[in-house]
């Protein structure tokens, strides 16, 4: 059974019909509208007028109209099914649809007794897991920034295929006037069957060595992490044959409808190279086409196929563009990531800028420092995020690029120490750690050890010694561990014996030094 199976067929109980026409195809940009808007953001910014609508709150009641079963839609995990054959298995749930609460970490407080359940087919178990552990998978990034650095190494990762640039900004839900989310590259895209993988859980195409991901599952919780519903779009160039696909995976869809496991609407469109024109390029039959592109109008920010194929305009012949919208809320209401405190050229975690416990005579060059701005500066973070900038590629926030930032530029009387760990008497690895003091020292009030993994920033500041210890004031290390291996959020490593043996050996590091 192909992965197309996995998610193409719905039930279109209510749907309004389709109309499919073959769309004009308009020559392939490469993206270069996303660089013009590198150029020309700051007059753009002026000319924009919507405003983002206050946030209500959390609803109380639950809607009763749960939709009827009828033809199933597939789990993503529903594996050796056939869409006619659905018999016994039901597409939505028995309990009325969960309200969607705007607030991240009250949004699975569901006291329903929703769980997975089991279901016997021709004599087969499925697994069909309920909608809810979207959110609960998503849960495993307790940072925000943390999740969209997920998105960013997706794009990283494309650079073998050619990608030049990452693009992320603000956009507007055309429906409501709300904040999204955009992340765009112009690498290779995904054809029909990439996607598919791309939104199913447990595939990984990334086999380089290099490859920062690993899981197949980075996607779903970061973009899950961050808002209630993404929709991707994709176009693929391969061997002359053109494809552009678009994948709705919608929190707020599946809990409305009250569906009892995750389903995804997806419709794929291919060049026809004689008459220059998009035609539907149909994985299934006509009818599931219609029944994912009616989902796609119902429950996106784009109310019509031609305003779907319009996000393709400026893709060109390859690349992903990744929206999110219904962007989760903190806890006090207001919209998590926060796009208007400096909008010509950040995003910034909404309240998070932290008190620095200092002399007041040195409390303005704490704060500014690069250690506590990556706290709550999207631009902040992503200069350190990388040790290496890739050649010839760009990180894009809000039209203006990021300046790569070296932290070992920053310190004075810098020392290289190489460590080899070893277990059993074999050695497992090295690494050269860069060593020094802040230049700003003995101002601020800050250690630590910045340790990266394959090129990618797991631990920023990683104070391995006391803050109450003035011993370690000021010293900072920079590091590439590859021996060790981060969690699947990226934010931490696994707490292996190597692990551990590099925690004390940086202790010893650092007093050693001092």
């Amino acid at each position: 059974m192909s992965l197309s199976d996995f998610s193409d067929s719905f039930a279109d109980s209510g749907l309004e019909e389709v109309e499919m026409k073959p769309v004009k195809l308009e020559p392939p940009g490469f993206g270069g509208s996303v660089m013009r808007h590198v150029q020309n953001h700051n007059t753009q910014q002026l000319q924009k007028s919507t405003s983002l609508s206050r946030v209500q709150e959390c609803e109380e009641e639950r809607s009763s109209n749960a939709p009827s079963s009828g033809r199933s839609g597939m789990s993503m995990l529903d594996q050796g099914q056939s869409p006619s054959d659905d018999t016994g298995l039901s597409s939505t749930s028995h309990l009325c649809p969960a309200p969607i609460c705007r607030q991240f970490w009250k949004a699975g407080n569901y006291n329903d007794g929703t769980k997975a359940n089991i279901s016997i087919q021709n004599g087969n178990n499925y697994l069909h897991v309920h909608p809810m552990f979207l959110h609960s998978n998503a849960t495993s990034h307790k940072w925000a920034f943390g999740a969209l650095a997920e998105l960013l190494d997706n794009a990283v990762d494309e650079v073998q295929n050619g990608a030049t640039f990452v693009n992320v900004d603000k956009t507007i839900n055309p429906r409501d006037g709300s904040a999204a989310l955009l992340i765009q590259d112009d690498g290779g895209g995904m054809e029909p069957e990439g996607m598919r993988r791309c939104m199913s859980f447990g595939f990984s195409d990334k086999k380089e060595k290099t490859a920062i991901g690993r899981y197949g599952n980075g996607f779903k919780t970061s973009t899950m992490r961050l808002g209630a519903d993404v929709i991707v779009f994709s176009c693929h160039l391969k061997d002359g044959v053109m494809t552009q696909s678009i994948g709705l995976l919608s929190y707020t869809f599946l809990m409305r409808m009250g569906y009892d496991r995750i389903v995804v609407p997806m419709v794929d469109y291919k060049l026809n190279a004689s008459t220059g024109t998009m035609e539907v390029f149909h994985c299934h039959d006509k009818e599931h086409f219609k029944s994912n592109l009616s989902m796609l109008m119902q429950w996106s920010p784009y109310s019509s196929e031609a305003d779907l194929l319009q996000q393709f305009e400026d893709i060109g012949s390859h690349g992903t563009k990744v929206i999110i919208y219904n962007l989760w809320c903190n806890d006090s209401g207001n919209v998590e990531l926060d796009f208007d405190s400096d909008p010509e050229v950040d995003i910034r975690i909404n309240g998070d800028k932290r008190k620095v416990d200092t002399l007041p005579a040195w409390k303005s060059t704490n704060e500014q420092h690069i250690a506590n701005r990556l706290q709550y500066s999207l631009r902040a973070y992503l200069s350190i995020l990388y040790l290496r900038m890739p050649e010839n590629f760009s990180i894009i926030l809000r039209g203006q690029i990021v300046e790569h930032h070296n932290i070992a530029d920053e310190l004075k009387f810098i020392e290289y120490i190489l460590y080899r760990p070893q277990i059993g008497g074999f050695i497992e690895g090295q690494v050269v750690t860069t060593i020094g003091f802040l230049k700003e020292a003995p101002l601020l009030n800050i250690h630590g050890f910045n340790v990266y993994h394959k090129n990618r920033l797991i631990l920023p500041f990683w104070p391995v010694v006391s803050y109450a210890d003035s011993r370690g004031r000021g010293v900072v290390g920079v590091l590439e561990a590859n021996f060790i291996e981060p969690i699947h959020n990226k934010q931490d490593f696994e707490r292996t014996s190597l692990f551990q043996k590099l925690e004390v050996r940086l202790k010893e590091m650092t007093w050693e030094y001092w």
